[in-house]
């Protein structure tokens, strides 16, 4: 799955066109690594999200582009 449509599926962002301007603009890495929108994502990948508040590090537990208000939380685990 790309990483822009998974940062909308599970509700870190609010939309697929923030998580696309958030990539371009370097504040979404994975494994340490600065990343486009269209970087495909696989479980296990360590993800860090900077925000003007701070940032927000998970690993991705699953890929589900179909998940409901209610799945979205288990698409990944907060480590930092």
């Amino acid at each position: 799955m790309r990483i822009d449509k998974f940062l909308k599926v599970s509700r870190i962002l609010k939309r697929r066109s923030l998580a696309n301007t958030a990539c371009d603009a370097d504040k979404v890495f994975v494994g340490g690594k600065a990343v486009k929108p269209s970087y495909r994502l696989k479980i296990g990948d360590v993800v860090t999200v900077e925000f003007l508040s701070g940032k927000l590090t998970f690993v991705v537990k699953s890929l589900n582009e179909k998940a409901s208000k209610e799945e979205a939380s288990s698409l990944y685990e907060i480590i930092g």
